[in-house]
């Protein structure tokens, strides 16, 4: 690790210059403790901000939080969780979309208080794991969640949110009414992937709302009330934020959002280690905490769950650039926006066409992530005990079952995250009990 003369570190700095602060010599990368030329830093944080951006601001478009006020907590999140970490852990925090189901569901009344205090709790318990992790270590929780079970709670996720975007999003006016604007949509975010290369290509799902809403546009059909909201909207001013309320049928409809968020956490620990070549796993119950905590102070104040973000995984994949100081400049830059009302305003146009063609592909993405982690951690499902998991659990969410017990109602998400976890270690118990080897035979399956 080498400064540059021209650019000494100075005292209070975090980072170290890598090399001379222009270049990267091949085979190097830039590790989190040190960062380019400034200009060259900022340069890479915008390119964070585009990465996250289109599915950061999808995630309020469905749930009908304020998307300005989103993308200013994830600002504010990303920030906090580079705080708590230490500096060490290169992360931005978006808009989870494991939230969009349950929130819909607390929210159900269009008030959505409760489902802003169920993002409290889950980011409150997350915390908490974050902090019993940080001193006790990480092995509980793989062989709480080994693969089969969180591939499987994964793409339940994506299957229990199919019928939203059959539904626009949850928009009332469906998809059904925009038949044209939905497939011109996901045509765009199809086609984009595989024409553009490099940062474009990444963001096929912004590119793609983008032509949905010019076509509505031309048609006239984009909201007169979002239009002229638009109009009217200030460019700058603070964002619509909106005080949480508890109640224990939104938290029992939140909660197991947090065993997705355990396992994209750990995932993305996973994933940056092995990219620098370094052992983070110290960092693990830090980052649980971080992104708890940025859970907790968006559901306070009207924005949604966080998560760190795969796309800018790829962003720092592509550019060999891990340092922490692009996702401060990624994060002040959401700040800033997030303070402008004309642009939260802009998003709110997005009619419910556009938004089924995008949540067509995005939803799919999720469920299609489930089976990718079975795939690269080589989950055998020659194992009864696996191939059983897996499939009552994604058959619970994709159906959305649904249990009530007094006030309470556990939706397709929870029953299905609890059939999981139940069956698999169930299971496992009954075969170490009894003396068999589930993973040496064959399980029932079906003739096709």
């Amino acid at each position: 690790m080498t400064q540059s003369p021209t650019e000494p570190r100075s005292g209070w700095s975090p980072w170290t210059v890598h090399g001379d602060g222009r270049s990267i010599r091949p085979g190097d990368v830039v590790h989190p403790a040190e960062r380019l030329s400034w200009p060259r830093t900022v340069g890479v944080g915008v390119q964070h901000v585009v990465a996250m951006f289109g599915a950061t601001f999808t995630v309020p478009l469905i749930t009908g939080f304020p998307p300005a006020t989103t993308l200013f907590f994830s600002g504010l999140g990303t920030l906090l969780f580079l705080l708590i970490t230490g500096n060490r852990l290169p992360s931005y925090l978006g808009s989870s979309f494991a939230f969009i189901a349950p929130v819909l569901a607390a929210k159900a009344g269009g008030d959505i208080g409760p489902a802003l205090g169920g993002i409290v709790v889950a980011g409150a318990v997350l915390a908490l794991v974050g902090v019993a992790v940080q001193l006790a270590g990480a092995r509980w929780i793989d062989a709480l969640m080994p693969p089969v079970v969180t591939g499987a709670i994964v793409a339940l996720i994506g299957l229990n949110l199919a019928p939203v975007a059959w539904d626009g999003g949850g928009s009332g006016t469906g998809v059904k009414a925009q038949p044209l604007i939905a497939v011109v949509t996901l045509a765009a975010i199809l086609l984009t992937t595989v024409f553009f290369r490099g940062f474009l290509a990444r963001l096929s799902i912004l590119l793609g709302v983008v032509v949905g809403w010019l076509l509505a546009a031309l048609l006239g059909d984009l909201d007169p009330k979002a239009v002229t909201g638009l109009k009217q909207a200030a460019w700058v001013g603070l964002p619509e934020f909106h005080a949480p309320s508890f109640s224990l049928r939104a938290v029992v409809l939140v909660i197991p959002v947090i065993l997705v968020l355990v396992a994209e956490n750990a995932g993305h620990v996973k994933a940056v280690a092995a990219m620098t070549g370094r052992n983070l796993d110290r960092q693990l119950g830090r980052a649980f905490l971080g992104d708890g905590v940025a859970t907790v102070l968006a559901g306070s104040g009207g924005g949604s769950g966080t998560t760190t973000y795969a796309e800018n995984i790829g962003v720092m994949a592509a550019t060999r650039v891990y340092s922490t100081a692009a996702y401060w400049v990624a994060g002040v830059a959401a700040v800033l926006l997030g303070l402008s009302p004309k642009f939260g305003a802009l998003i709110l146009t997005v009619p419910a066409g556009v938004l089924g063609g995008a949540t067509t592909a995005l939803y799919g993405l999720i469920a299609v992530l489930g089976a990718r982690i079975w795939i690269e951690n080589r989950v055998d499902f020659h194992d009864p005990v696996n191939l059983m998991t897996a499939a009552v659990a994604l058959i619970i969410g994709a159906a959305n079952y649904t249990l009530t017990v007094g006030d309470l109602s556990f939706n397709g998400i929870a029953l299905g995250t609890a059939a999981a976890l139940v069956i698999h270690h169930g299971m496992r118990l009954v075969a170490r009990l009894r003396g068999t080897t589930p993973d040496s035979r064959r399980g029932p399956e079906p003739e096709l």
